[in-house]
């Protein structure tokens, strides 16, 4: 996909077609009553730091220069917003969030010559909105004139009120505009997206919103859509039935094995985690590519029980574990019964059969990972908070960074995380620094990274209680100096424990053995009182048995007074 750079903007995501996956969660499926959605950002090579921008009043007529990827002769102006609000990562000072997922879909809908990709689209709407609803317009009404020119997208987008699914994809070279359709989550709902697009059938109307230019289906299921988005699909020759069967995803995303197996697996495993695991494994036929019973999954369900920050969190860390696509469960998981695979995800034997690897949502190739929550029972410059890390969210503490900062922590910067050269002062850094230990001997030492990040996230969410009560007393700039200080020194202490484990990884787990450890410290290492030898971790039976089954007598121990044969 073609990288388009903000130049306007302090925020400065690099962007691309990342595989990511978002999780969405409503008020009422939450356990405190907030929303909240979620974001791993997936490619190799990717840096993404915290981003910050802030509001600020802007005069008639002044514009904002669009800079492409590569050459350009000259920037792409729009015009400014009279106002436009601040943003911390994915989210503004009102807290309203976008996060998207992209699904491709036809690739002849693409239209380079569309002035906003998606993250540049992201940022404008962000910047010019109060709440989910009207970021959904602003996104309307800046591809109706300006173009888009990214491929198919999922967004999230949420406040603390409402949460929306919405899709979008272009029209094809030379035409502006998008068609999109968005439906919101029921409050009691959650839901999830993974590259690919989700939304069949929806409610309609007949009538187009003359102030907003599209169509809005209100009550208890709302909708919005563009109003072309049948006709549209019927001039490309994508559906001639009734509109009432019109499903946007079969339009626009026809699915194939790999979208279903890559991407909608993703979906069902984080519905195991909330919802009868039983009714749920009955679409595994469906994610194995037999779409003969069921040819989707639902769009949305009601949890089980609400669903906590700490929930969602440990959900984008998740590897399939436990299900019947369990990573770690396989030869293929190497001796430490691993849930890491090397690229690609499609591979063939020496015999000529095609293969593949599972794909899930923790992920080594994460450049960074954010879970947006949004409360309505405080001011917006605390309700509002992104728990932010760079790198696998399976390897990394999510830390807190409130939507009403004015600074980025240091370890979150741009200019402390270069792609090209290691640094103890950048998360990014640090965090691979760690999980590129742990990758290779995962079961032998995911326990200690575990200690750490629990250690951090419970801290973390004792002092937010304190640090919440506080601040709502506070004036607006009081405020906002304290929650700025309370983000830094979270990303300081979670900097400072990083180095700690790191330090402890490579000492304990030095030369392939294991010295004992306490609350993140090597005991005694040399004979005395408290020594423990060091001793070495045992393969995992499954690795064991496999190694037996393909290499026959080759290590297996002869009886007593006799040589096997080699």
């Amino acid at each position: 996909m073609k990288k388009l750079f903000f130049a306007a903007l302090l925020s400065m995501w690099a962007v691309s077609a990342f595989p990511c996956t978002n999780l969405i969660v409503g008020k009422k499926a939450s356990a405190d009553g907030s929303v909240m959605c979620t974001y791993n950002c997936d490619s190799f090579g990717f840096i993404s730091p915290l981003s910050l921008s802030f509001p600020g009043r802007h005069e008639p007529g002044e514009m904002i220069a669009l800079r492409g990827f590569g050459p350009q002769a000259s920037p792409r102006l729009i015009a400014q917003a009279p106002y436009t609000y601040g943003v911390v990562g994915l989210m503004n000072e009102n807290q309203v969030s976008i996060v998207e997922t992209t699904w491709g879909g036809r690739s002849e809908l693409a239209n380079r010559e569309g002035y906003l990709d998606y993250f540049t689209l992201m940022d404008l709407a962000l910047q010019r909105s109060t709440t989910a609803r009207e970021a959904i317009a602003q996104m309307h009404a800046l591809t109706q004139e300006y173009g888009y020119g990214s491929t198919g997208e999922s967004f999230a987008v949420c406040d603390p009120e409402e949460a929306w699914i919405m899709e979008m994809i272009g029209k094809g070279p030379g035409r502006k505009g998008s068609v999109w359709v968005a439906r919101r989550v029921p409050d009691d709902c959650v839901s999830a997206y993974a590259n690919a697009s989700r939304i069949r059938t929806f409610p309609q109307t007949k009538k187009v919103d003359k102030k907003l230019g599209f169509c809005v289906v209100s009550g208890d299921i709302e909708c919005m859509y563009s109003a072309d988005i049948i006709s549209f699909a019927r001039e490309q020759g994508y559906y001639d039935g009734p509109d009432a069967e019109f499903s946007f995803r079969e339009a626009y995303g026809p699915m194939d094995f790999g979208t279903i197996r890559y991407c909608e697996a993703r979906v069902w495993s984080f519905y195991r985690h909330h919802y009868n695991t039983a009714e749920i494994d009955k679409y595994l036929p469906y994610i194995d590519g037999d779409m003969s019973v069921y040819d989707h999954l639902p769009l949305w369900i009601k949890p089980d029980k609400k669903v906590s920050v700490r929930d969602i969190m440990n959900d984008m860390r998740d590897h399939y574990e436990g299900t019947a696509l369990d990573m770690t469960a396989d030869i293929s998981a190497g001796p430490w019964a691993s849930p890491y695979r090397n690229q690609p995800v499609n591979y063939t034997s020496s015999d000529g059969t095609e293969m593949f690897r599972e794909r899930p949502i923790g992920c080594q190739q994460s450049g960074m990972t954010m879970v947006c929550q949004m409360r309505d029972w405080l001011p917006d410059a605390v309700g509002g908070v992104t728990y932010f890390n760079m790198d696998d969210a399976s390897m990394v503490a999510y830390v807190p960074a409130y939507c009403g900062i004015n600074r980025v922590p240091d370890p979150f910067r741009r200019e402390n995380n270069s792609m090209n050269e290691f640094s103890t002062e950048s998360a990014f850094w640090m965090n691979n620094f760690v999980a590129n230990m742990v990758y290779p001997r995962y079961s032998a030492m995911i326990g200690d990274l575990k200690e750490a990040q629990a250690e951090l996230e419970d801290f973390y969410a004792k002092d937010q209680e304190e640090v919440e009560k506080r601040a709502k007393e506070l004036t607006p700039s009081d405020r906002t100096e304290y929650l700025t200080g309370k983000t830094i020194a979270y990303t300081d202490m979670m900097m400072k424990r990083w180095d700690k484990l790191a330090k402890l990884l490579i000492v304990k787990f030095n030369d392939q053995s294991i010295r004992a450890s306490q609350n993140g410290e090597i005991l005694v290492g040399r004979p005395g009182p408290g020594f423990q030898r060091p001793t070495t971790p045992a393969y995992s039976p499954v690795f064991v048995d496999a190694v037996k089954a393909a290499t026959g007598n080759r290590y297996v121990k002869p009886q007593e007074g006799r040589i096997h044969e080699r």
